[in-house]
């Protein structure tokens, strides 16, 4: 029996998804244990990593774990702390492109507003900025893992007017 069989499908260990812990399989399992979160089992026929705790799915794209949502809620929060990231490293989102697959549980939760002049054409936002859907997974397949991209642009500095008092 060679050793590669031994273990799931990402091999002997992985990051845990959660706190990026080295975690180890167990063997002849399909299952990784993170000593602070728990059991995650590796399905070999979806290629997903599952926490048996919480039933979060997980996908793996270039050494990175994304979590497969089910709630809009949850892509809104991980959207959310992603432009909270950028901010910090001096960028700012002009554009969140969301993946096709959650289009249906993210549309509702868009901002959509109409134009004053009467332009019926409307741009769906979510936290003020423009938001589209990936093209087709088979074009782009890191689509049917990854959850969303965000276009962004070196910040502004902020200004506040009592500093010119002093300038």
């Amino acid at each position: 029996m060679t050793l590669s069989l031994q273990y799931p499908i990402y091999g002997p260990e992985i990051q845990c998804p959660h706190c990026r812990q080295v975690i180890p399989a167990l063997t002849l399992t399909d299952t990784y244990l993170c000593p602070r979160h728990g059991a995650f089992e590796a399905n070999p026929h979806n290629n997903e990593l599952v926490h048996l705790q919480s039933g979060r799915h997980w996908r793996r794209w270039e050494g990175e774990w994304y979590r497969q949502h089910t709630h809009p809620d949850g892509i809104r929060f991980e959207i959310h702390e992603a432009l909270d990231r950028l901010y910090t490293q001096g960028y700012r989102a002009t554009k969140v492109i969301i993946a096709n697959r959650y289009k249906d549980l993210v549309s509702t939760y868009l901002e959509r507003n109409t134009s004053w002049r009467g332009n019926s054409k409307s741009v769906p936002r979510l936290y003020g900025l423009p938001v589209e859907f990936s093209p087709d997974i088979p074009k782009e397949p890191h689509w049917d893992v990854i959850n969303f991209d965000l276009e962004k642009e070196p910040g502004v500095p902020k200004r506040y007017p009592y500093f010119r008092l002093f300038e």
